[in-house]
């Protein structure tokens, strides 16, 4: 039962880490917001207003469609390395980008408490779980 805590709690960092690295590993790397202008199959599009040195104005970026993105928003955002798909920055970001992993923790909360028989732990985790999902809910 551990192994199975540990492999839920692995992939909850390696499904946050895609977007992750992106949003707090900032440095070189093209910064600005984008105002959204439609949205279509899970997707938004806009165009980019750059902020950082060394970024160029795109007419089109992409950015995932979530409850955290509407039409007529403006976003700031972090271009992934070689694309034009960009990613949330900014406290909403970073907890944005770690919601798989507050996921993983309530998950692998009841394979501790109730597999392991470690309830305290269990409860650390499901608390840690919340605490993170909360925070990505009130920022959104």
């Amino acid at each position: 039962m551990g192994a199975v805590a540990v492999v839920i709690l692995v992939a909850g960092v390696w499904g946050s880490w895609g977007a992750a690295q992106h949003v707090m590993l900032t440095k070189g790397r093209e910064r600005g917001t984008v105002a959204v202008a439609r949205c279509d199959g899970g997707w938004c599009a806009g165009r980019y207003a750059p902020v950082s040195a060394g970024s160029t104005a795109r007419a089109r970026v992409v950015i995932e469609d979530s409850v955290a993105v509407r039409v007529g928003g403006r976003y700031a955002v972090v271009l992934k390395p070689g694309s034009d798909e960009a990613v949330r920055s900014g406290p909403a970001g970073v907890l944005l980008a770690w919601v798989p992993l507050g996921g993983a923790l309530l998950l692998a909360s009841v394979v501790v408490a109730g597999g392991l028989g470690r309830v305290r732990a269990g409860w650390v985790l499901a608390g840690s779980g919340v605490a993170l999902l909360t925070a990505a809910f009130l920022t959104m």
